[in-house]
């Protein structure tokens, strides 16, 4: 697997990413005894012109989700034209109301009869960040719409979107991206991209070394880190969390091959090893992990091999390598949320924090 040219979801054709969000330079975090204040809250949109086959899966114990159910493979609908990713916890949700009214009005949904009668799917999930900043300010309809509008192929990471409230741990978490392009075998070519919004109870540094958890597989170097200084190590590991332990985090793989719904469920189970590979611990009872799978199919693959026996999908041989880069890039996505974000709200972003990793 080598890096996508933009290193980044949009490396798949078909998907493009926008975000909306709220945020005051005065931004506070509440605790138990002072209300949080300020804006500090926002939502991204996923959207997929035309529609993609997808699918879902939830391992989190708190999950905050839209239209997951639909997503099952033996259900009837197979496609997705959007999905949200919002702050705001379930009061979130509502922002999807306004990327649906965006679709509708561009003609974008399922046909249901005459012309501009269309019906859009789409899914969403939301992280709890209540606390960071004003506690009444959470995405709306028109977040949703604002964002649907702003999709596009190039778009910003870190304290963006739904990632402004995020928070990973004792660290600034945000919004963080990664992809690859497949080499050899029977998917020679596909590109896997991921997009994750990493707000976790979880840790995601190794406070014995002061590196993301993240960069274990492909080494630091890849990211441009080194080991922090000592001092700086010892700073961090003394560094209290803040706040609530209600997170989550929340995501979506995709890829330009085409792919059935079922085999979409079997890419969003694996993109979770690359969540527990940077998140430690991951899925606990607190969290409300999700990651949404798109195929968009605009691949067209060479030579799909030597056909398998009739009991076996088609798709098999390259939903392998597939699976495998969608767990490599929920982790490298995972960890460049991590070194993009800044601090908001008080919350101390990895870049400042431990300056010194940085070669």
């Amino acid at each position: 697997m080598k890096p996508g040219v933009r290193n980044s979801l949009a490396d798949v054709t078909g998907v493009l990413v926008g975000h909306h969000h709220a945020l005051d330079p005065d931004a506070t975090t509440a605790d138990e005894s002072t209300p949080g204040t300020g804006s500090a809250t926002g939502c991204t949109v996923i959207r997929v012109p035309g529609g993609a086959t997808a699918s879902v899966d939830v391992r989190g114990g708190g999950p905050g989700t839209r239209e997951t159910d639909l997503l099952e493979p033996s259900n009837t609908i197979q496609q997705v034209h959007a999905v949200l990713l919002s702050g705001g916890s379930a009061y979130g949700l509502a922002a999807a109301d306004g990327v649906m009214r965006w679709l509708e009005e561009h003609g974008e949904g399922i046909p249901m009869g005459q012309p501009g009668q269309v019906v859009p799917i789409v899914s969403g999930a939301v992280i709890f960040d209540l606390p960071v900043g004003d506690w009444a300010t959470r995405p709306t309809a028109e977040f949703g719409y604002r964002a649907a509008d702003a999709a596009a192929t190039d778009f910003a990471t870190g304290s963006v979107g739904a990632g402004v409230g995020a928070r990973a741990g004792s660290l600034k978490g945000g919004v963080g991206t990664a992809s690859v392009t497949i080499t050899g075998g029977v998917a020679d070519g596909v590109t896997v991209g991921a997009l994750v919004v990493a707000n976790p109870v979880g840790s995601v540094v190794d406070p014995r070394l002061g590196l993301p958890w993240g960069t274990a597989t492909d080494g630091p170097a890849s990211f441009g880190l080194r080991a922090p200084d000592e001092s700086q190590r010892s700073a961090f590991v003394d560094l209290a969390p803040k706040g609530t332990t209600l997170n989550t985090t929340i995501g979506v793989v995709a890829t330009d091959a085409a792919l059935s719904s079922s085999a979409c469920r079997r890419m969003a189970i694996t993109a979770h090893d690359g969540l527990a590979r940077a998140i430690r611990p991951a899925h606990s009872p607190l969290d409300g992990d999700t990651m949404f799978a798109l195929a968009t199919g605009t691949f067209v693959a060479s030579d799909a091999g030597d056909p398998l026996p009739s009991a076996f999908p088609q798709e098999l041989p390259m939903m392998g390598a597939v699976c495998a880069a969608s767990a490599v890039c929920v982790e490298r996505a995972i960890v460049g949320a991590v070194l993009a974000a800044t601090s908001v709200a008080g919350i101390p972003a990895y870049r400042e924090l431990l300056s010194s990793a940085f070669a």
